[in-house]
């Protein structure tokens, strides 16, 4: 019999699946709910490795390793949807790991994770399997072009990604992904024209119990999230619609933990699903200043199945910028004197070791009376950060 989800008369270890940035800000919460932590992780000194003394460096795929953070752990959660089921299996034979494997079937394939929601009414864009050169042909006749190749498994970031914008691009696209020594398949889908990128963070306990948060504006920048405004700038029927499709995704896979559910707003107000993570999200960064709950506190709370604290905005509006490297050596910055002179400025480093061009080094969040008033104090501070 699994153990009791969280017995607050004991002593109580949340298990990390993986060591980055997300396991890191976690980490943090579960320490100031009075929770022990254990990190296990491919290589040492991680983000979240350095704060535990219970860190695992071998990771997930060394069977003993496994093993010995399994013990370590009393519930289990991950910060990357990369896992092996599988392993997940495993390990829910021994604790109660969140999300489950079964919601990871169902969305770490996006292709699957298209039919899954497109099923239940969610709005896509039109999408296809893709198994051939032909199939590819075959979409661009049917749906125009450009549209989008995407690999149904391990994409991040824009990684996996290819928009092809003419038939003669094809042969090109196929051969990147398909007659490697590992071929990746794929799937298409049509090209969104939209005026913003959309996201919503949504925590859902083992009880059902939900917290959904604020609709807010990505920034991308090479496929990377630069920048997020909290509100996002955008009527408030759309914003609600924005949550209803985000809590739609969430119950449809039965998930537990915490989502960053993606979409489009197209250029004639529709809102269309793009892809959802099963974890904590670049997107909720700003929730840590500006929300009464953080989504890393209601991850925790989530899937220990503690009562899930208040999405709500605690002040007008947030603006977080992301700190991508700009160069390649230390991870270290030069000065961040500067930066924090300015008031409403939060700046959080994820102590990582090296540094490389577009690297997440760390991110800061301004608040203020409005998104503009944000969005400028932010970029302020953007200014005077030296790498």
């Amino acid at each position: 019999m699994l153990p009791s989800i969280y017995n607050p008369s004991e002593p109580f270890t949340i298990g990390l699946l993986g060591g980055g940035q997300l396991a890191k800000m976690t980490a943090q919460a579960a320490y100031r709910m009075g929770l022990r932590v254990a990190v296990i992780e491919h290589g040492e000194n991680s983000p979240a490795g350095v704060m535990t003394k219970l860190e695992f460096p071998a990771g997930w795929k060394d069977p003993e390793e496994l093993e010995k953070f399994i013990q370590a752990s009393d519930i289990i959660t991950l910060e990357n949807e990369f896992i092996d089921p599988e392993i997940l299996d495993h390990i829910a034979e021994r604790r109660y790991v969140f999300p489950t494997a079964d919601t990871m079937r169902l969305v770490q394939d996006k292709y699957v994770q298209k039919q899954t929601f497109a099923a239940v009414g969610v709005p896509t864009p039109a999408f296809a399997v893709i198994e051939t050169k032909q199939d590819l042909l075959n979409f661009g006749e049917k749906h125009g072009y450009p549209f989008v190749a995407k690999t149904r498994r391990f994409g991040y970031d824009g990684y996996g990604n290819a928009t092809i914008k003419r038939d003669t691009e094809i042969d090109m696209v196929w051969r990147r992904f398909m007659e490697g020594e590992e071929p990746r398949p794929l799937l298409a889908e049509s090209f969104v024209t939209f005026t913003k990128e959309l996201a919503v963070m949504v925590a859902r306990n083992k009880r059902g119990e939900v917290a959904v948060y604020p609709c807010v504006q990505t920034i991308q920048q090479g496929h990377i999230c630069v920048t997020v405004l909290a509100p996002a700038p955008i009527e408030e029927q759309l914003q609600k619609r924005a949550q209803e499709i985000a809590l739609t995704c969430v119950e449809t896979i039965n998930g537990v933990g915490v989502f960053g559910v993606e979409m489009f707003l197209t250029t004639d107000n529709e809102i269309l699903f793009n892809e959802i993570a099963p974890r904590p999200h670049n997107s909720g960064h700003y929730t840590i200043e500006a929300c009464v709950t953080s989504q890393y506190e209601n991850c925790v709370r989530a899937v220990t199945n503690m009562p899930l604290g208040s999405p709500a905005m605690r002040v007008p509006a947030a603006c977080m910028i992301n700190l991508l490297g700009e160069r390649t050596g230390s991870g270290i910055p030069d000065s961040v004197v500067e930066m924090l002179k300015i008031d409403d400025v939060a700046l959080h480093l994820y102590g990582k070791k090296d540094v490389r061009m577009g690297r997440k080094m760390g991110h800061l969040t301004a608040t203020g009376a409005s998104i503009d008033e944000a969005f400028a104090r932010a970029n302020q501070a953007l200014e005077r950060f030296i790498w």
